[in-house]
């Protein structure tokens, strides 16, 4: 089996079935079945658990190239994608939670929460810039966007960067879990700006 092929019919079926998992056991969670224990808090646990989905695939999304100039294994990129894409669906899962269940579609309470508090503020504006990301995901959409496809899809450090400022203001005291997202997330920016450099000083040189 080709390299290609491999890719298609076995890592991407493995990687959507890791990717769909957290959604199945919440699901089963929220029902009163499967190993997941909503605690004494079942609204904020799920909140919670899809918030921290959808940071963990993104840092594993931003963690594609690295892991892919380490490894040499270059069809990694073909699994960005769909990582990036399970990204947005728990971001939305985890605006839909508290809108639903925490809110109960009380959209004037919704409006002064985005207006009044912070972290809100600014997980929304994360969702927000996930949208376009996600729209222009599709082969078509690379084509017909060219250059500026690339340039729109860096928003992603941004959207990372503003999940992370979310998760971190959202914590009252013990600051131990987002500092260490904080600390992945300044490694794989590292990785990209050395790589940006040592890019530059290859073109430099005569």
């Amino acid at each position: 089996m080709d390299v290609a092929r491999q890719y298609r019919l076995l890592f991407k079926p493995l990687v959507f079935a890791a990717c769909a998992l957290p959604a199945v056991l919440m699901t089963l969670a929220a029902f009163g079945h499967g190993p997941m224990d909503l605690g004494a808090d079942p609204v904020r646990r799920l909140e919670h658990a899809c918030g921290i989905t959808a940071l963990n695939l993104l840092l594993i999304t931003l963690a594609v190239t690295p892991v892919r100039e380490l490894t040499g294994w270059r069809n990694l990129i073909r699994l960005r994608r769909m990582l990036g894409l399970f990204a947005f669906f728990y971001a939305v899962a985890h605006f839909t939670v508290y809108l639903t269940l925490d809110q109960w579609f009380d959209l004037r309470a919704v409006g002064a929460d985005i207006l009044e508090r912070p972290y809100i503020t600014i997980g929304m504006l994360a969702l927000l810039l996930l949208v376009p990301l996600a729209v222009t995901s599709t082969n078509r959409m690379m084509r017909r966007l060219g250059r500026r496809w690339t340039q729109l899809h860096r928003l992603i450090y941004v959207i990372t960067a503003l999940g992370l400022w979310h998760f971190w203001w959202q914590v009252k005291a013990d600051i131990r879990e987002p500092l260490l997202y904080v600390t992945i997330f300044a490694v794989l920016m590292a990785w990209r700006l050395r790589g940006r450099f040592v890019r530059a000083r290859a073109r430099e040189t005569p």
